[in-house]
């Protein structure tokens, strides 16, 4: 009888541990990459067919045939030709405007997507680059008021000249819903990383929280300064280094302060946001950003769901309560 008590013990313990994964658990791993949105879009998941990852890839183009101003037909380019007129949109579109407008009164102005006719007047990507004349560009910058949008419902007014620029915020709102649309689908692990705007699912199949890098301002891209965990996380970053040319010693970057049309020179380099939702950590990068070191974090830190890391010209770097762990020892 003892016998077969310890063998009976012995079976048990041996299907415990099997049923449990104790040994080693396979996670398969899947993945689609494609260029969207201006930039490279990356979509990993676990433990899910490939046709999960694929068709979440190919989801990009409905909202991007929506939020880009350069689509003609496109909810953001009918407001911009619409010669003041109303224009009726989508939900999705109403939802960014509106949350655009909500970064836009926390930041004291400091996001603002109507300073699309001072991004017009900048080529970034010129192989001869030259500054816009400071004339066209002040009037420009005379055009940027966010109070100016009017929203009923979905339809959207904006004045006559005016414009609208979602670039700063769209990425952040379509990595949400794609993200949305992979949790629909079954992935319970993942990790979709937009051209700098990362959305994790989950944790990792090891149980272990993500690891998103901060790019080093001054490396190619890829370099990481810092890397932070994340878990059901979101985190964006903008920076001098993502789209810019230097003239005369002087970089001219993409991140421009709507009260000049200028780019912003406050000694700051990078910004990351680390939050549950890319499309307020896209909106509020770029707003920390233009408002500077102390303005911006005491924005961060006012946000209890949300922690910050600023990078200035000097390499030193600033972390909000949230992180200061993380911060490099001495």
């Amino acid at each position: 009888m003892r016998k077969l008590f310890t063998c009976a013990l012995i079976l048990t313990i041996i299907s415990v541990f099997l049923l449990s994964g104790c040994g080693r658990t396979n996670h398969e791993k899947v993945t689609a990459n494609g260029f969207y949105l201006d930039t490279f879009i990356d979509i990993t998941a676990y433990d899910v067919k490939q046709e999960v990852v694929d068709d979440a890839l190919h989801q990009i183009a409905v909202y991007e045939n929506l939020l880009s101003k350069t689509i003609e037909g496109s909810d953001v380019w009918n407001i911009n030709h619409a010669n003041g007129q109303p224009v009726e949109v989508s939900d999705h579109t109403r939802n960014v405007i509106k949350a655009s407008k909500a970064v836009s009164e926390a930041s004291d102005g400091a996001f603002d997507i109507t300073i699309a006719p001072c991004v017009a007047l900048w080529d970034f990507k010129s192989d001869t680059p030259s500054l816009p004349d400071q004339e066209k560009l002040a009037d420009a910058a005379k055009l940027t008021d966010y109070t100016k949008i009017k929203m009923e419902g979905n339809t959207v007014t904006l004045p006559a000249g005016m414009q609208i620029e979602l670039g700063s915020i769209a990425k952040g709102y379509i990595t949400d819903e794609i993200a949305a649309y992979c949790r629909s689908r079954g992935v319970k692990q993942g990790m979709l990383n937009f051209g700098g705007n990362v959305v994790v699912i989950g944790s990792r199949p090891d149980g272990q929280p993500w690891r998103v890098g901060i790019q080093d301002p001054k490396e190619p891209r890829g370099q990481s300064l810092i890397v932070l965990p994340a878990t059901n996380s979101a985190v964006a970053s903008s920076g001098t280094y993502e789209r810019g040319f230097t003239l005369d010693g002087v970089r001219y970057h993409h991140i421009l302060d709507p009260e000049t049309g200028w780019p912003v020179q406050n000694g700051l380099v990078s910004v990351t946001v680390l939050t549950t939702n890319s499309l307020i950590a896209e909106g509020y990068d770029t707003a920390c950003f233009i408002m500077g070191l102390e303005k911006g974090m005491a924005l961060v830190e006012a946000n209890p769901d949300m922690e910050a890391v600023f990078i200035d010209d000097q390499d030193n770097m600033y972390f909000s309560e949230g992180l200061k762990q993380f911060a490099p020892r001495d």
